[in-house]
């Protein structure tokens, strides 16, 4: 098993990719080890020691280090932990635990949160998805949107320059009804 890696725009994340699927739908997030119960793999990664993060999407497995790490230290022990994860034919995820979508929304602007839901999944999440995060939906009040930024992008330096520079003039481009775009925390 060969499993490469690529660098993300945070530099305390690295994506990783197995050649292998990860996840067959949606998306997952670790951001802390007691979040990671249900996942084997998810385990064997914070195992590792200096890991604060991991994230899976459908063909790659995200991981966040700890500030005081270098990944010279911690690289070669994750590349471990995904290797013997998969050698051992363990699910990803025990029982129910891909999501990865939006949140629901219920009001009077629905179709303008459809639109926004659409363009996230068309055009933001694609692209998000290259450098190793999601950004997802999570709700609409008042002319403000609100993500939820995950993996790579959640802490990356560059990511308030994503939200504002790119996704909201995207959304303000597309929906005149948006007036700003806002993150959240999980």
């Amino acid at each position: 098993m060969f499993i490469q890696t690529e660098s993300t725009p945070n530099p305390a994340t690295l994506k990783f990719l197995p050649g292998q699927t990860v996840l067959e739908l949606g998306t997952a997030d670790f951001p802390n080890a007691e979040a990671a119960q249900k996942s084997p793999l998810a385990r064997r990664i914070f195992a590792t020691g200096g890991v604060t993060g991991v994230f899976f999407g459908t063909d790659f497995v995200t991981v966040t280090k700890a500030e005081a790490v270098e990944w010279d230290h911690v690289k070669p022990a994750i590349l471990g932990a995904i290797m013997e994860h998969y050698q051992s034919g363990a699910a990803t995820i025990e029982g129910e635990g891909a999501a990865g979508g939006h949140a629901e929304h219920t009001g009077e602007d629905g179709d303008i949160v459809r639109q926004i839901k659409e363009l996230l999944d068309t055009r933001v999440r694609p692209a998000v998805a290259q450098d190793g995060g999601d950004i997802t939906f999570h709700g609409f009040d008042r002319g403000v949107v609100y993500l939820h930024m995950q993996g790579a992008c959640a802490g990356c330096p560059s990511s308030t320059l994503t939200l504002k520079m790119g996704i909201e003039n995207l959304l303000r481009h597309y929906i005149p009804e948006v007036l700003e775009v806002r993150p959240v925390a999980a």
